[in-house]
Order: structure tokens, then sequence, then C-alpha cells
């Protein structure tokens, strides 16, 4: 009998058994569904051509030719195990093999979209526009607001032009930077950017507070014209730009040219897949990524490192700690230059510290589950951290993804009377996504839908896919600003070790990422205690071990207050910190980085509910770095001093492997 691929809880190949012929997946339940149809079609030969022509154009679809998610189903033990079932599998009168054709037109169009989902984007703007129509109080507000912004904007331009110290009749939002040069005060730029930024909060009101629109539609709709907007900002032309204008005359139009070199420079690089410039002088393990240690472990999702103890210390704390980073990013944004690496500091300050360095997964990854990460990533590495450090309990800190990952296994663990943790820290991670902030705009069921087609056919997500989502969320400085600097002005950004890293990206397989996205984005499973692990739910009200939680201030990925959400099902004590910065600048805030502070509070056991807002205004500014408040809490938590355990546990076969950082964190 013909065999699959399968794999055990260590990712060893074993033979189970394939399934039949007419079970063996999409392509082969289309072939057979044809078959049939063409019985049926007999007696209508008229049909039957164009049934005949569907099948030929399905033929031409040769596998491998130009859809990657045909070969990967042709193959033996290749078929994929889906976290969602096929659509209309074998239901409402559709051949069987339609989901797959659905699904390759899906990931073609997705190619052009950047995987947004054209359907999604038309229902949004369909709902807004459908109740707009029949809003005649709110159609006749929004004329009255027209002509009251033209009336405001031709008196401004009437008086400016007596008066050029005449205040401008908007002003910008707080964190729009574009005109606030002083020469956008000046006749006419000074009319242009006015009369943007009255069309633009024009539009504002136009896509928000329409009665009976859906939140998520108007978000969607509201997200989708403000990036139209920004994109035909007169901030973006040369003609309507007045710093643009000043410069090109002062360099006679050099900038110009060195900014057509930058951009031919970088489609040759985007083409050849090569990393942005100047990233090859930042190389991990020679620059980053440089704190000393080995890898202890190895399985075909992590390598597990453990960090030598700092030279002048001979005892250590004697809880060690084990850090979780998430998949979607490499793990050493903690492991940078030893200035600013949180893994260095706290080997510095007397912790043994073992981190996971994920494996950058391919299409051969596909059917990796979010159980598969959990077990052979995290669960694998708490074992070994226990083998080599016996009988003492671990400070686990997730990150991110693994921020919910580790608070799932901790809730696990507490479920399963499991008490080998000491603590749990999590950094920046949700694990109730009731309010994810406007990520939740990338996550309906049209948009998933459309989005596990085209990871079907890759069998991942795409760096660029996620980077261009992240992107999107904060377009003026991260696209907009970026290209007026590079390629207009002719200047680029001194690479940093941040913006290497952040360049290093890595891909998600495609059924984890579609479990993720579905049970805990859509659903919020984790959160409502519908998340089942092992065959039985997990509940975050299990967990006992005290818990020091993160949250970044201008946070886009994991908003602060969706952070906070924590306090909700938590019936421990939480140490909750709140710090300036982003989603990584907030974390990587070493000691001595200027301009930084933080909010810190405790929440004792049982403690009452305090709400973010009122939690915000209660709780006092402390300057600098939020490190040292985390180390002394860890010390707090401590047995005391013991001698710095050994490299790897030999008895129990973990030797060390290779030197850190590995070599999973070299995969492109």
């Amino acid at each position: 009998m013909p065999v699959a691929a399968n794999r055990d809880t260590e990712g060893r190949i074993v033979e189970m058994p394939s399934r039949p012929a007419a079970q063996a997946g999409p392509v082969g339940r289309a072939g057979a569904a044809t078959q049939e149809a063409q019985t049926l079609l007999a007696p209508f030969p008229w049909l039957a051509a164009y049934s005949n022509l569907f099948e030929q154009a399905a033929a031409n679809l040769r596998p491998g030719a130009w859809m990657p998610g045909l070969e990967a189903l042709s193959q033996p033990g290749g078929q994929t195990t889906s976290a969602a079932p096929d659509v209309a599998e074998g239901t409402d009168g559709y051949l069987e093999g339609t989901p797959s054709i659905d699904r390759l037109v899906h990931a073609f169009i997705g190619q052009a979209t950047a995987g947004v989902s054209p359907a999604a984007l038309a229902l949004a703007f369909l709902d807004w526009h459908a109740h707009l129509a029949y809003a005649p109080g709110k159609q006749a507000q929004l004329w009255n607001k027209a002509v009251r912004k033209a009336i405001r904007f031709g008196l401004y331009a009437q008086r400016s032009a007596a008066d050029p110290g005449t205040p401008p009749c908007i002003e910008p939002l707080p964190q729009d930077r574009r005109f606030r040069d002083e020469a956008w005060r000046q006749w006419p730029h000074n009319l242009i950017y006015q009369s943007f930024l009255l069309t633009q909060q024009w539009w504002h009101n136009a896509t928000s507070g329409v009665r009976g629109v859906s939140p998520h539609h108007e978000h969607v709709v509201n997200f989708a014209v403000r990036q139209l907007l920004d994109m035909v900002s007169p901030a973006n032309f040369l003609a309507s730009n007045p710093e643009l204008i000043r410069v090109t005359a002062q360099e006679g139009g050099q900038n110009l040219v060195r900014g057509a070199t930058n951009f031919w420079e970088d489609w040759e690089r985007a083409i050849a897949a090569r990393p942005p410039v100047g990233a090859e002088a930042i190389r991990v393990g020679r620059d980053v990524a440089v704190t000393p240690g080995k890898v202890i472990y190895r399985n075909r999702l992590i390598e597990l490192i453990q960090y030598a103890p700092a030279p002048d210390r001979e005892e250590v704390q004697a809880e060690p700690v084990l850090i979780v980073p998430a998949w979607i990013m490499k793990y050493y944004i903690l492991d940078l230059s030893p200035h600013n690496s949180l893994i260095r500091y706290l080997v510095e300050q007397g912790h043994t510290v073992f981190a996971i360095s994920w494996r950058n997964p391919g299409a051969e990854d596909r059917d990796l589950s979010m159980d598969d990460y959990r077990r052979l990533g995290l669960e694998q590495a708490l074992d070994v951290v226990c083998h080599v450090v016996p009988e003492r309990k671990v400070n686990a800190v997730g990150y991110c993804l693994g921020g919910t990952l580790l608070a799932i296994e901790a809730a696990k663990m507490a479920r399963d009377k499991d008490d080998r943790l000491n603590s749990v820290t999590l950094l920046a991670a949700q694990t109730d996504f009731s309010e994810p902030g406007e990520l939740s705009l990338f996550v309906d069921h049209s948009e998933l839908t459309f989005l596990e087609d085209v990871m079907w056919n890759q069998g991942y997500l795409d760096t660029k896919q996620m980077a261009g989502a992240f992107q999107m969320l904060r377009s003026n400085d991260l696209i907009w600003s970026r290209m007026l600097r590079t390629y207009l002005v002719g200047q680029r950004e001194e690479m940093t070790d941040l913006m290497a890293w952040n360049a290093d990206a890595t891909r998600m397989p495609y059924r984890m990422h579609s479990e993720y996205l579905r049970r805990l984005f859509l659903h919020n499973d984790l959160a409502d205690g519908r998340l089942h692990i092992e065959g039985r739910p997990v509940v975050l009200s299990d967990i006992r071990v005290p818990m020091f939680v993160v949250g970044t201030e201008t946070d886009h990925v994991a908003p602060w207050r969706s952070v906070y959400k924590i306090h909700l099902p938590s019936d421990t004590g939480i140490d909750f910190v709140l710090t300036s910065g982003g989603h990584n600048a907030g974390i990587v805030s070493e000691p001595g980085h200027p301009r930084r502070h933080f909010r810190i509070s405790h929440q004792r056991d049982g403690a009452t509910y305090v709400d973010a807002d009122t939690w915000l205004q209660r709780t006092p500014v402390h300057e600098g770095s939020w490190w040292p408040a985390w180390n002394d809490w860890l010390g707090a938590r401590s047995r005391g001093q013991v001698p710095a355990p050994p490299m790897g546990a030999p008895d129990r076969g973990h030797v060390p492997l290779a030197e850190a950082p590995g070599t999973y964190i070299l995969q492109c």
C-alpha cells in the first residue's frame, strides 16, 4: 500500500497508510467529480462541450508550473491538512474539485493585491455606501460641512494673502509631521496643505458615524480612504512640496540624481530578493547575536541556546530564564548589539538564560500546526531546561506571539498540575483579541479565506506580505516619508542593528497561521475558554504563578490596552508595565537609552479590576528603562544564588551542538 509522510512528536518521519485515491485531496476529488459530471451531461452536448473546455483549462494547471500549491497536492503524502475544510465540499451542487480551483484563483489574485481580499473591501464599501445612500440626514450634514469648510478656506485664503502671519484654519494631527516646516506657511503652499487637511477631515466625517454600518466595515472604509489620501498628499510630490523644491534648487537637481540611483539600486535588490542597502555591514554572529553560548538541543522546529554565565560571576540566580520569542521574527531582536541586548543584560545580572531560535519554515512545513509550535517548541525547550537545571523552577518569558503561546502553555500546565514554572513574563503579547487594534482590519471571514488560499498555494505567509500589512498601519512614517527621503531628497537612512534585524524576516507556515488567525484573532478562543489543548480546554484564570506584563505606548501590533486585558481573566498577582516606544523599540529599551520612561503597578491576588484609562491616570511615570525594574522583580522571586550549571546535560543527551547563535537563525 502506498505510504504518506507523517511525523511523531519529536519531528521524525514515520510511515502511515495513505488515504484511498478517491480521498487523496482536492485534485483527486476533482477528477472523480469531473467524470461524474460528464456522465450526467452526456444528453446535453452543448453543456458537455463547455465541461470539456473547463476540464482542459484545469488540466493546463500543471503541478508546479505556475502554482506551487498544485505541486504539493500532486506528491505522495502531499495532501494538506487545512485548519478549515474545503468550502462547499460536496454540497450546494458544486463539483467537489471546485474549492481547489477557487483557491488557485484567489492565490493568483493575491499576488497582485498583497494578500488583501477584494471581496472584503467591496463588502465594506458596499455596506458604507448603502447605508449612506439611505441616510439623508447624514448627507445633509456632510453637505453642510463641505460648505462650511469651503467658506473657512476661502476666508483663510483671503486673509493670508494680505497677512502671511494669519493662523491656519486647520492644524495637522499631533502625530502628523508632514507639514511642520515653515516653508508650508508660505503662499501658495499654505493653501495647498490647508485644502488637503480640510479634505482629509471631511472624508473622515464621511466614513465615520454612518448609522447601521458594522463597526468593522466602518473601520475598513475609514482606513482604506486614509491610505488613498496619504498616497496623494501634497508632501509626496516635488511640485507641491516646498521642502523638496528648496533642496532641489540648492543642489541643482543632484538630489534627484541620487534618488534615481537609490531607486534603481533598491529595485535591483528587490528583484533579486537581496537585503536592503547597508544590511550586509551588520552580520549575525559578528555584529549582532554575539552573546556567548551554545546550542544544546535541536529538532525540526527549534534550536535551544544556553548562554554562558558572565565571566565575573561564579554564582547565578537559582531559577533559569527561558525566552520564547515570536516565530514571526528572528530571536536576536532580544540579542542585538552588546549595548542593547536584553539577553546579555540578563546574563550580566546573574541569570542563567536559555532562548529558543525558531527555524524559518518553507513550503515543506505547510502542515506545521499551532500545537506543533507548542509541543516541538515551548514544551520541548522547557523539558530540556529542566534536564540541565533539575529541581528548579523556570522563569518563562514570551515576546509577541511567543508570549501568547507561553500563556497557553502556562494555562495547560496549571490545568495538569505541572508546577515547573516560577513566573511568567509577557512582552507585548496579547491573550485577549477582542480589541487587537488596526490589525483587526485584516481579519474577518472574507479576508481570512482569501489569505488562507494565498498561503495554501505558497505553503506559508511570505515575509513581504506580513511587512506590507504592518507598514500600512503607519504608512506616513514607514512608507511615504521614507520614499520621500530616499528617492526625492536622495538621502538614505544609516542602517542600524534594529533596521537590519527588521529586514531579516521569517515566514509563517500555512496551517499554523490559519489556526492562529481563526482561533485567536477571529474567534478569541483563548480568552473565552474555547481553546482545547490535548482534548481539554485551557483557561487563563488557572494560572497562579506571578506575572510580569509589558505593553508599549505606540504599539500597532499588540496595542497596550489589548495587552492590559490579561487583568480580566487573571486571578494571580500581575505587575504591569507600560513603556515608551513601539512594539520593538519599547522592548529594546536598555538602561541609558535617552528619552525613555515607563509606568509600573502591582495588582495583588484577588484585587478588584481597574480599567486601562483609570490605570493610566493613576500610575506615575518613571524616567529610564524598565529593565532594572524587571530584574529586581525576578530577584525578589528567586531562592538565591547557586553555582552556575554546566553547558547542556550530557547524561540526558543534550550536548553542545554548535556555538550561539546557531544555524537556524542564518536561514533565509
